[in-house]
């Protein structure tokens, strides 16, 4: 401590006065010893003592109001029918031993300890408005009494289509606490996608967001005999249909519905029963739903919060990520329900710009981001920087090697802070996280898709270290979490307390499939026990379909996809992600990249660059300004992609060549060289399909979508692109 704050005041010395480097070091080093000796003696009267961050106690859990319901008896750990409860994987100590609760449960605990907290704050008239948790949960009280009204059978579903919002969460609670699954819906789902959800949690309500959305219920409505009603919960009904109502008429539906009516269907949920289900994207075929548990979204709340050492009453989250997607939903609602915190809902155009003035109105102490959401904001940050005077270039480039340095020595456990850190901490590091609005945020984590070593060690450079999750759906989410002071770049972080990780058969280099074991394990998917039983084995093991290996530290990384493995005619398997990461970073012109070559006699690829955005979020021809930036440096003058893509522009056409040769020259094996690659005329989207809602790629659709171009690649002889 003494030598970081004189580090500090020896810097501040020097750009004031010009007297030798070794005088201020003296001076200032007795001066902050006699401070700092003080204050420490007054720390240890006081009996008090600064831990370290990996040593700080949390504050004692609040005591669960009542006796935690009975679990419904069960043999088994799996199961694919709605009403049949699991078996938990309950452990002897630890984590894994905590008492099973029902989400109601842990949201009266909450209530009974934070209840005039804020728990959602929301935007009207430009203007934050907030929900105390005694105000939210009397809110899904009614939610749930207008469900029972409406004729919402225990087990059946209510399914949610919108954006982020409060009533989204209220619906789902409200659905859980009256006895059905609530099962959100991707508003990027086509009418056929939203039928085969509904019809498959055989859903009693659908709740939707606006009128665009109802018109896709509307053309399927027919198909779904035990639909019963619609809520429409923004904007004004354009037309007055049977069975549709506002979300204020909802809420008045179950006035007449007694409390001892809901308290007593309440009494009957039970920890090891479905109360949620997570619809995977899928894909190939149909999605997939996932059985959540009461216990399932209870435990893992507790497990993920205590591990990365949340503070009750204190926390502060910006949802703008798919609720429908397990990270959003548990990260957003049950992590926040559990530790009593505070979540600000975006503005649905989040991702199309506005997210960035959400952040700095809201602060969160907590932020979790996709790769892609990073990698935008990497883009938007260099773009404005190459705008900047050269000195203050300069002085960021200085301020960045020692982000980077030190990030490192913390990584690697290393006490020594780089000479100039807290300076450059002072007139940079500070500065970049007020801009962000991430100047409280504890951690900033990413999942949900791989992250290249380029954006991790540009955001190490800034002193925001990025956090990687691993996880799926059905582990609740997360399963191995990264720490500020215990991660390793490129890896996902260790697994969560009370959790086991196996590797399955693992090769010569000790890579294996990553199988989970712990309470965050799903119950199974709806319907499918064909595909549950491929997904656990008969000891109850969850096969993730990842391949992956433990360091000496046990530190876990993720080596590649099962399905996604490349093999080549010649009987190579080649994991695809490791060479499209590398090509992005040796050509920063290039935005998606995705690697082709699965049962043929040499690897190609296929490329996108990076372009403007429109309005609606979607790809343009217009290249980005880091796109135009890597243009200018070859001298080319071209704007738009199609320019560079109709010309073959020789000078962008080279450069990315050069990066192929560049990686090529690293590879292990010929067979693992890319021998052609190809432009796109269009970046990947959601809408266009070639991306997921959390904007993971989904290679099948690619392939089938540029079938015709994949044909050409390989029609000819593989030659020298230039």
């Amino acid at each position: 401590l003494v030598k970081r704050v004189s580090q500090a005041v020896t810097f501040d010395l020097l750009l004031a006065d010009s007297r030798p480097t070794s005088w201020y070091c003296a001076a200032s080093f007795r001066l902050v010893s006699n401070v700092v000796f003080f204050r420490l003696s007054a720390l240890l009267m006081a009996g008090t003592w600064p831990c370290c961050p990996t040593h700080t106690e949390l504050p004692a859990m609040p005591l669960t109001p009542a006796a935690a319901p009975p679990l419904t008896p069960a043999e088994r750990l799996w199961t694919a029918t709605r009403d049949q409860a699991v078996k938990l994987r309950m452990e002897g100590s630890g984590p894994g031993s905590e008492t099973p609760l029902t989400v109601h449960q842990m949201f009266l605990e909450t209530v009974q300890n934070f209840g005039d907290h804020p728990a959602m704050a929301s935007k009207e008239d430009s203007r934050w408005v907030t929900v105390s948790w005694r105000e939210y949960y009397r809110q899904s009280r009614a939610a749930a009494k207008s469900f029972l009204k409406l004729g919402l059978e225990r087990y059946h579903g209510v399914g949610i289509l919108g954006f982020n919002s409060p009533e989204w969460f209220i619906a789902d609670v409200g659905c859980i606490l009256a006895g059905g699954l609530a099962a959100g819906i991707y508003t990027t789902n086509s009418p056929e996608a939203c039928q085969y959800v509904a019809e498959n949690c055989e859903a009693n309500v659908l709740v939707v967001e606006n009128h665009k959305q109802l018109v896709k219920i509307l053309q399927v409505k027919d198909q779904l005999p035990h639909l019963k009603a619609i809520v429409q919960y923004k904007d004004e009904l354009q037309e007055r249909l049977p069975n549709l109502y506002t979300w204020a008429e909802f809420m008045k539906l179950g006035e007449e519905v007694s409390d001892e009516t809901l308290d007593a269907v309440i009494g009957t949920l039970r920890a090891n029963e479905c109360c949620t289900l997570i619809y995977t994207s899928g894909t190939t075929g149909n999605p997939k739903g996932v059985m959540l548990s009461h216990d399932n979204l209870t435990w893992t709340a507790a497990a993920a919060g205590v591990m990365t050492e949340l503070v009750y009453g204190e926390e502060v989250v910006v949802s703008y990520l798919p609720l429908s997607h397990v990270a959003a939903q548990v990260n957003d609602l049950w992590i926040s329900v559990k530790f009593a915190g505070t979540t600000y809902f975006a503005s649905p155009d989040a991702l199309k710009g506005s997210l960035g003035a959400t952040l700095k109105e809201a602060r969160p102490t907590a932020f979790l981001g996709v790769p892609r959401v990073w990698e935008k904001m990497q883009e938007k940050m260099k773009a404005a920087g190459a705008k900047a005077s050269p000195l203050k270039m300069r002085v960021a480039g200085w301020a960045k090697g020692l982000g980077l340095q030190y990030n490192y020595s913390v990584m690697n456990k290393e006490p020594a802070v780089p000479w100039g850190f807290m300076l450059a901490n002072n007139l940079v590091f500070k500065k970049v996280r007020q801009a962000l609005g991430l100047d409280r945020c504890k951690a900033c984590f990413t999942g949900a898709a791989p992250m290249t070593r380029e954006t991790l060690e540009y955001f190490m450079s800034l002193n925001l270290p990025l956090l990687e999750l691993y996880g799926m759906s059905e582990s609740s989410g997360p399963h191995t979490v990264s720490l500020p002071e215990d991660n390793a770049i490129m890896s996902c972080g260790k697994v969560l307390r009370g959790c086991r990780t196996k590797l399955d058969r693992p090769d010569e280099d000790g890579n294996g499939e990553v199988c989970f074991w712990g309470r965050h394990v799903f119950m199974g998917y709806l319907n499918m026990a064909d595909k549950t039983e491929e997904a656990l084995d008969q000891d109850g093991w969850l096969h993730s379909g990842d391949l992956g290996k433990h360091d000496s530290n046990n530190f876990l990384f993720i080596t590649g996809r099962i399905k996604e493995l490349i093999i080549t005619a010649g009987g190579e398997n080649i994991p695809p992600v490791p060479i499209e990461d590398a090509v992005k970073a040796e050509a920063s012109i290039v935005s998606n990249a995705m690697l082709l070559g699965d049962k043929l006699k040499f690897l190609s690829m296929f490329l996108t660059l990076k372009c403007e955005a429109d309005e609606n979020g979607e790809p343009t021809d217009d290249l980005s300004p880091e796109a135009l930036a890597y243009c200018q440096r070859l001298g080319v003058t071209a704007t738009k992609i199609s320019e560079i893509v109709a010309n073959k522009e020789p000078a962008v056409y080279a450069a990315i060549q050069e990066a192929m040769e560049r990686i090529n020259a690293r590879s292990t094996s010929n067979a693992m060289k890319v021998q052609k690659w190809l432009i796109l005329d269009r970046d990947f989207s959601i809408t266009g399909g070639e991306l997921g809602p959390t904007l993971k790629l989904k290679r099948p659709v690619v392939t089938k979508k540029y079938q015709e171009k994949i044909n050409e690649l390989y029609s000819l002889v593989p030659e020298a692109q230039g």
